[in-house]
């Protein structure tokens, strides 16, 4: 009787100096993002500015805080060597979470400015005052 030895190949990760390569690169990209979005903020406070370059500058660092978190997702979730559709079933409901809490805000605001308007008495009719014929 013949036994037959079968080769098994095992799946191994990239060469070291590779992983390395990501390693750096990965690390260098978030922190220029963070720099820049650190750059930003203490700007911000610290030149006086219109309220519109203030309002741009938050903008631009949600938007590169955005773009950092979609990134650490890609690299460290590994979501960026997945199919499109496992990458849709995460972010349409991260689409969707974002979006309840930006209509829950928004519905908040609309309770706090009825609240603010609103005194609970029913409006009462305008009076006249008569004088009483004392002059």
């Amino acid at each position: 009787m013949e036994h037959s030895v079968q080769e098994v190949t095992f799946h191994h990760e990239p060469g070291g100096n590779e992983v390395v390569k990501k390693i750096i690169k990965t690390t260098v990209i978030l922190s220029v993002i963070t720099v820049i979005e650190l750059g930003l903020g203490l700007a911000m406070y610290a030149f006086p500015m219109a309220d519109a370059l203030k309002l741009f500058l938050k903008g631009a660092i949600v938007i590169l805080s955005l773009a950092k978190a979609f990134y650490i997702v890609g690299v460290f979730m590994h979501l960026g060597d997945e199919i499109k559709n496992l990458i849709m079933t995460i972010v349409v409901p991260l689409l969707l979470f974002i979006w309840f809490i930006a209509a829950f805000l928004w519905d908040g605001a609309s309770w706090r400015n009825l609240r603010n308007t609103y005194n609970g008495a029913p409006a009462a009719a305008p009076t006249e005052q008569h004088d009483s014929g004392k002059h």
